[in-house]
């Protein structure tokens, strides 16, 4: 009898606990009903990230339980800083607000932790859309096509969005690896106004995310790429264009080249504060992962040729983890790169 009734309570208990967690649970599933979340991009309208930000929005919603409606909030500001810092100072934490910034702020806060005081192992990382395929290119009025030609020819006029930006990354590899003479032009508050610029004359070309191009440029063939920040094959890309690491001009700039664009891997990030609730947390990595596997989420990337390949939250950690514990001598000569 007494076996029984050991075997009873146990019994007992074991319900009780399921039924705390299924309590929660429910309790966690309900909370998004009838609610708003918010995306918010750290970057002006019409932007790699901006697009990705709306596509995400237009999907996600369904895959989170209580179907919230989701809204996208710009918040441009130190090279979509201004939103990161804010995450975790004065955003709401209570699993309704997730930020999309640019990936290049991760290394930039290794490189200069006294500018970018953000651990970025401590925000809860919901995943990467996609990698980030950036390249560089010469608008057809140049006449330059290629890495020699620029460097034959003498300084070219770029522009950049801010600091730690792709853009910002590979202008100063190409500067301080590469060997090449550029003016940088700073300030623009997104890529679409670089795009403008470029367009009026004013820059002679543009380092960026290479999807976002007006479809006619690359069609009419007014850009010439002339290096890229990832060995992956662009479709509507020459195949000749250098993977930046290969061009690099011996194996000490290769360790420095692939150190400053790692977090390319994590090219379009979504995170939230680490002080959102576990649950919700949950729910929302869970309804990211699902909103890569949807069809419709990956045919509306195809319509807008945005580039798609996710990263669930754990493995973009790894590569931030990656990025923080380089090896010393590596990090401080990708840091002299930058600096000079």
């Amino acid at each position: 009898m007494g076996g029984v009734s050991g075997v009873g309570r146990r019994v007992a208990l074991l319900l009780a606990v399921s039924s705390v967690w299924s309590g929660a649970a429910a309790r966690a599933d309900d909370f998004y009903k009838n609610k708003s979340v918010n995306v918010v991009v750290g970057f002006s309208p019409g932007g790699g990230y901006d697009l990705f930000g709306r596509t995400l929005a237009r999907h996600i919603g369904a895959h989170i339980p209580g179907a919230p409606r989701v809204i996208v909030t710009n918040m441009p500001g130190a090279g979509s800083l201004t939103p990161v810092i804010w995450l975790d100072s004065a955003a709401p934490k209570d699993g309704t607000t997730m930020v999309i910034f640019n990936h290049g702020l991760v290394g930039d806060s290794v490189l200069t932790p006294e500018r970018i005081r953000v651990d970025f192992r401590k925000l809860a990382w919901i995943g990467s859309a996609a990698e980030d395929l950036s390249a560089c290119y010469m608008w057809y009025k140049s006449g330059l096509h290629s890495i020699s030609e620029i460097k034959a020819h003498g300084n070219i006029n770029f522009g950049q969005t801010a600091p730690g930006s792709s853009s910002d990354t590979l202008q100063h590899i190409l500067r301080n690896v590469m060997g090449l003479t550029i003016t940088t032009a700073n300030g623009y508050p997104g890529s679409g106004e670089v795009r403008l610029a470029v367009e009026r004359g004013e820059l002679d070309g543009d380092c960026g995310a290479w999807a976002v191009n007006p479809p006619e440029w690359v069609a009419d063939k007014k850009i010439f790429p002339f290096i890229k920040n990832a060995p992956t094959i662009v479709p509507d890309m020459s195949p000749e264009v250098p993977y930046a690491v290969d061009a690099a001009p011996d194996e000490h700039g290769k360790a420095i080249v692939r150190q400053l664009i790692a977090s390319t891997q994590v090219g379009r990030p979504f995170v939230m504060s680490r002080d959102v609730p576990a649950e919700r947390l949950g729910i929302m990595r869970k309804a990211f992962d699902e909103t890569m596997r949807d069809p419709d989420f990956q045919a509306d990337l195809t319509r807008q040729n945005l580039p798609f390949s996710p990263r669930n939250g754990a493995d973009a950690l790894k590569v931030v983890d990656g990025i923080v514990n380089a090896p010393p001598d590596i990090i401080e000569a990708a840091r002299k790169a930058m600096n000079e």
